[in-house]
């Protein structure tokens, strides 16, 4: 493994089966105290409305050389929407993202779902990288298409990672670059909460412990944690 892509969905706690805010309270500044002191940087990828309540953290993304993505407006599924809600919904968290980047030109879909036929509203938006497939759901990666957005999808879900390391460390070594992702409430105990099993399992403290392995872990053999931006110019995608 040469390199690896940490990236962060920042929403609500665990959407839609919860509304409240902890892992932005709590989990994200855990995530970002964790990325400075190991001295790496991720992709972030934030709801607009998250961005509106919450812009001294996206503002601290932003200053620490994270790079800030785009997440929806709110974390409405776009394979939900017809073409004008998915354009209106682009279009309002554009506008609040880019008072934070200017350069904002990578896209993650909510619950990894974008309907190929709305790449080029993506195109229209001004985002060039798409990374809201994963190589284990359905509909799965298929490589090129007719769109000019380069897609880069998902290759470790983040329940994954909460499993022991001795599990998750010898198989990702099989991936030649793994892009992961996790989102800032798993950083805070939700095992108490009416959510699914594997949505509570292994969360706060000890999802926090095997991040930190993970990273280190990688940093002994030399591996580059790249951003989404850095990852696409290097790998050149098609």
């Amino acid at each position: 493994m040469k390199n690896i892509t940490i990236t962060v969905d920042v929403e609500e706690d665990c959407p839609p089966m919860l509304t409240s805010t902890r892992g932005m309270e709590e989990g994200l500044p855990k995530l970002l105290y964790l990325f400075k002191k190991e001295e790496i940087r991720a992709t972030f990828f934030v709801t607009g409305v998250m961005a509106e309540q919450y812009p001294d953290l996206i503002y601290r993304i932003h200053k620490e050389g994270h790079e800030l993505g785009c997440h929806g407006y709110t974390h409405a599924r776009f394979d939900q929407m017809d073409k004008e809600e998915a354009r209106l919904a682009l279009k309002q968290a554009g506008k609040v993202l880019r008072q934070f980047e200017r350069k904002l030109i990578s896209f993650r879909a909510p619950n990894l779902q974008f309907p190929k036929k709305y790449l080029k509203l993506l195109e229209e938006e001004g985002f060039l990288y798409d990374s809201s497939l994963a190589i284990y759901k359905p509909p799965f990666f298929q490589g090129k298409t007719e769109s000019k957005i380069i897609r880069i999808p998902a290759t470790v879900t983040s329940s994954f990672l909460r499993l022991p390391p001795d599990f998750f460390l010898p198989l990702l070594k099989h991936s030649k670059a793994p892009v992961v992702f996790v989102h800032p409430w798993e950083f805070v105990d939700m095992s108490n909460m009416p959510i699914r099993l594997d949505c509570r399992f292994n969360t706060g403290e000890k999802a926090l412990e095997n991040l930190k392995v993970l990273i280190r872990t990688l940093k002994a053999k030399n591996c580059h944690f790249l951003t989404l931006q850095e990852r696409a110019k290097l790998e050149k995608y098609k």
